[in-house]
């Protein structure tokens, strides 16, 4: 695959990965947080939910950036 392909796979990749991240955590931010979960709790599931998606995102980002053989 050249690397313009792959950058163009990769993008598309990345924008689905980031969309069913997201619906993810919004289908499972009502089941963990009530009204009676603290805010500092709420802030801490928010904040690693946020980050999340970065790992998967960094080995994708790292696939589209590598050099052809």
């Amino acid at each position: 695959m050249t690397g313009s392909t792959r950058k163009l796979v990769g993008t598309f990749m990345l924008v689905v990965l980031v969309f069913v991240y997201f619906l993810l955590v919004i289908g499972l931010a009502p089941a963990l947080l009530t009204d009676q979960t603290h805010w500092s709790l709420q802030l801490i599931f928010y904040a690693v939910a946020g980050m999340g998606w970065a790992l998967p995102g960094a080995y994708l980002i790292k696939w589209m950036a590598h050099e052809d053989a």
